[in-house]
């Protein structure tokens, strides 16, 4: 990669970070003892938000610069996945999340329900598919170095918060844990749980198709790329 993305690198490599030492045990926990839980996730969320703007603007400003060219079966995998990751999305808020910060032990007493039977991180995996796929669809410098940045600090997001919670409720996490995985459908198929469409429902995954259709419309007057028409093209 040459120098036209250095920026791009750089403001990538401190968003990561950011979130990494922020959430980091030694330095979440002696924080969140003298300001608490609540004013923590906020504070973070406020810290964080600098290096995104600054990683957004540099990815914006970066030179397009191409590794590779994908197919365009390719392309079609990712409008494909980008269906599964936005109802992931809706479904992981759709429903009490116990993996989140600021869950309590007594929400964990259960064992995982909907969609936190697939995958106890449904919004990290839906990140993780977002940018792995737009990695794929992509091929550009720039667009490697932000997406790829968001992949990797999802799927070691979910295996830190996991480590987290464990240190912090023991037993009653580990009893979770025995219910669930963090792969998706990896717990379904260990038999280790099962799936319940029920305690899911169908609204994630209307709302969810919804959101897809808007991202959709708005990729184009956002981003500049008009994934509308290679759907199109599909069936043409």
């Amino acid at each position: 990669m040459t120098g036209s993305v250095a920026a791009p690198l750089t403001a990538t490599s401190v968003f990561v970070a950011a979130h990494l030492v922020l959430s980091s045990d030694p330095f979440r926990s002696r924080l969140v003892a003298k300001i608490g839980e609540r004013p923590f996730i906020g504070l973070y969320s406020a810290l964080v938000a600098l290096p995104f703007i600054w990683m957004i603007a540099a990815y914006r400003k970066a030179p397009i610069d191409y590794l590779w060219i994908a197919p365009v079966g390719i392309k079609h995998i990712t409008l494909t996945v980008m269906i599964v990751a936005a109802i992931l999305a809706v479904a992981a808020i759709s429903r009490n999340n116990p993996a989140v910060a600021g869950a309590t032990p007594p929400k964990l007493a259960d064992g995982p329900k909907g969609i936190f039977r697939i995958t106890r991180h449904p919004l990290m995996w839906c990140v993780a598919l977002w940018a792995i796929t737009h990695v794929m669809a992509t091929g550009d410098a720039a667009s490697v170095i932000l997406f790829g940045g968001l992949a990797t600090l999802a799927i070691f997001g979910s295996l830190h918060s996991d480590s987290r919670k464990r240190r912090q409720y023991g037993p009653a996490w580990d009893i979770y844990a025995r219910q669930s995985s963090n792969l998706p459908f990896l717990a379904i198929m260990q038999g280790r749980t099962r799936l319940v469409w029920a305690e899911i429902g169908w609204r994630p995954v209307i709302v969810g198709f919804a959101l897809y259709l808007t991202l959709l419309i708005l990729h184009e007057p956002v981003i500049g790329i008009a994934p509308v028409s290679l759907v199109a093209g599909i069936f043409s």
